[in-house]
């Protein structure tokens, strides 16, 4: 039995969200009647992250065991002479027996873009949060990295019932918000073990919240403390959110 790995990039706009849902388009579905069209197995597909409806990946990684002989790379050509146009498969590669994409990860990183410019072009709408009102961007740039450490995240998430680990607390690596002047965006990055379920929105949802004036800086050490989500910013949409990347231990090639 192979233990196949692959790397995936998809514009979430065109599925409700990653996992397999009854008669819905998902990622997940689209990728699994594939792979069984193309090996004639009953195949099963994990996921390195669950994204939700709307939010788009550039480096999921997901892993599968399979009995075909098929060369990984002939793999990859058939899924994506075959899949929709919006799912396009950017590595197929052997794993090790163990290897498993969620469970194994060491670090993720997800990028929020929001758009700034008075007007959304018509192909940008599903790819970005458009907010051209006015904010403090300096607040929110001063605020992004007191998300860093670890923390309970209760006041900025859900649990996953997925999850092993039942605890709220997690470990953000990186935190920043930076201007992108010639896109007219502003873009958030944070890096971190893993996240809790709408938790990158929820941070994006707070940081804009600073920017209204509706909190301030000082106020992220309070909402830790609180544990309440209805103290934190709102949850962002999910359009501008991206799953940038997976990295796995020393020995696992990252996705």
């Amino acid at each position: 039995m192979r233990n196949l790995r692959l790397t995936l990039a998809y514009d979430g706009s065109h599925f409700y969200g990653w996992q397999i849902q009854p008669d819905r388009p998902t990622v997940q579905g689209a990728v699994v009647d594939t792979l069984r069209k193309i090996t004639q197995e009953k195949i099963w597909l994990y996921g390195a992250a669950r994204t939700d409806a709307g939010v788009h990946a550039l480096g999921q990684v997901a892993h599968f065991k399979t009995r075909t002989k098929i060369p990984a790379g002939n793999l990859q050509r058939a899924l994506n002479a075959l899949l929709p146009p919006a799912i396009r498969v950017l590595q197929a590669e052997e794993a090790g027996p163990d290897f498993h994409a969620r469970w194994h990860a060491a670090a993720k990183t997800y990028r929020y873009r929001i758009l700034r410019a008075p007007l959304c072009a018509p192909f940008l709408w599903q790819q970005v949060y458009h907010y051209p009102f006015p904010l403090d961007e300096e607040a929110m740039a001063r605020a992004a990295p007191l998300f860093e450490g670890e923390h309970d995240f209760s006041a900025f998430g859900t649990w996953d019932p997925e999850e092993k680990d039942h605890s709220k607390v997690r470990r953000v690596f990186e935190s920043r918000l930076e201007q992108e002047a010639e896109k007219q965006e502003l873009v958030y990055t944070v890096r971190g073990r893993s996240f809790l379920r709408y938790m990158v929105r929820k941070l994006v949802g707070t940081l804009i919240d600073v920017g209204k004036g509706r909190l301030q800086p000082d106020d992220i050490p309070r909402l830790f403390e609180s544990r309440d989500r209805s103290q934190a910013g709102p949850t962002a949409p999910p359009e501008g959110l991206y799953l940038v990347s997976v990295e796995y231990p020393l020995g696992e090639p990252s996705g």
